[in-house]
């Protein structure tokens, strides 16, 4: 007969069981999870654009594809002037989207005469890659945006690089490193992957970031390749000296609120630089629901630049 003491080992031993168990999936499968479904998922967020090309909007376009600097293959559309192009901009979209979500904006730019380029991210819409790296990686992939559109379409200078999100992350990172980047529009960009994982985990789950944020970050980065503490837009922004930017953000905007926005402008050295808070809080769609506010601001803003470069 099994005596009560050895029953209530044998209780607290299963309890100590579960508990680790329990622990171990919370604290080190959920992160890695999250981390891994983050990089390597492939999903596309509907778009009321879906199934268009620039035709729709009126505008001639031309199919293309090139490598980016690591040798993944890239695809999109490039957009000619109607007439003398005043610059080029290059339109880089958010997480799960694809260069649909930028048609409105492109069309936007041909409006005003520019030659437009509107690529898939790497992972992303048609675009290959087996890794989304929420804007580090993403970041060469603009930069080869930007050297194909120069040296293959001969693209007038000076060249923006208009991003929403994930793209206004990677533009920022490439301005950064790249001087054939003359001027950014960053529309509700982060500050940095530590600050995005950590804020984003306490607004879907509603727990504390640490540890589990951090447990993120690391997988991320490892998967990506890189140190998380070099993802760091504030940096970046610092380090892109007098050209100018504009700071896009939305009044109640919970993933990327205005307070990112205004930190980056902060840390911007340009003396040229500018910043909007929109109304409304859908995140990502300010051009879309606040067009005429948008409008004029980047207006405003490309009135600004150099003329184009011969």
């Amino acid at each position: 007969m099994v005596s009560k003491r050895r029953v209530w080992q044998i209780i607290r031993n299963v309890i100590l069981t579960l508990a680790a168990l329990a622990a171990g999936f919370l604290f080190l499968f959920v992160p890695w999870f999250f981390a891994r479904l983050g990089t390597t998922g492939r999903f596309h967020y509907p778009d009321p654009n879906d199934g268009k090309t620039p035709v729709w909007y009126r505008m001639p376009f031309k199919w293309f594809e090139f490598p980016s600097s690591d040798g993944v293959m890239l695809k999109g559309w490039y957009i000619p002037a109607a007439g003398e192009a005043r610059g080029t901009i290059v339109y880089c979209h958010g997480l799960n989207r694809s260069r649909i979500e930028m048609l409105p904006m492109a069309a936007f730019g041909y409006q005003l005469g520019y030659d437009g380029l509107l690529f898939d991210f790497r992972h992303q819409g048609e675009s290959g890659g087996e890794l989304t790296t929420l804007g580090y990686q993403e970041r060469w992939d603009v930069i080869a945006a930007v050297r194909y559109a120069l040296d293959q379409q001969r693209a007038a200078r000076p060249v923006i690089v208009w991003g929403v999100s994930m793209g206004a992350a990677a533009a920022l990172m490439a301005a950064a490193e790249s001087p054939d980047v003359a001027a950014v529009i960053s529309d509700s960009s982060f500050s940095s992957l530590q600050a995005t994982v950590a804020h984003h985990w306490r607004l879907f789950f509603h727990l504390p970031s640490f540890p589990f944020a951090n447990e993120m970050v690391f997988w991320i980065a490892w998967r990506g390749g890189f140190r998380a503490s070099d993802f760091d837009l504030v940096n970046a922004v610092s380090r892109i000296g007098n050209r100018p930017i504009l700071f896009v953000a939305r009044q109640d905007d919970r993933r990327m609120p205005p307070s990112i926005a205004r930190e980056l402008y902060a840390h911007a050295a340009s003396p040229h630089k500018a910043l909007i808070v929109l109304p409304g809080q859908r995140h990502g769609e300010g051009f879309n629901q606040a067009k005429e506010e948008y409008e004029s601001a980047v207006k405003q803003f490309l009135s600004g630049l150099a003329a184009p470069q011969p």
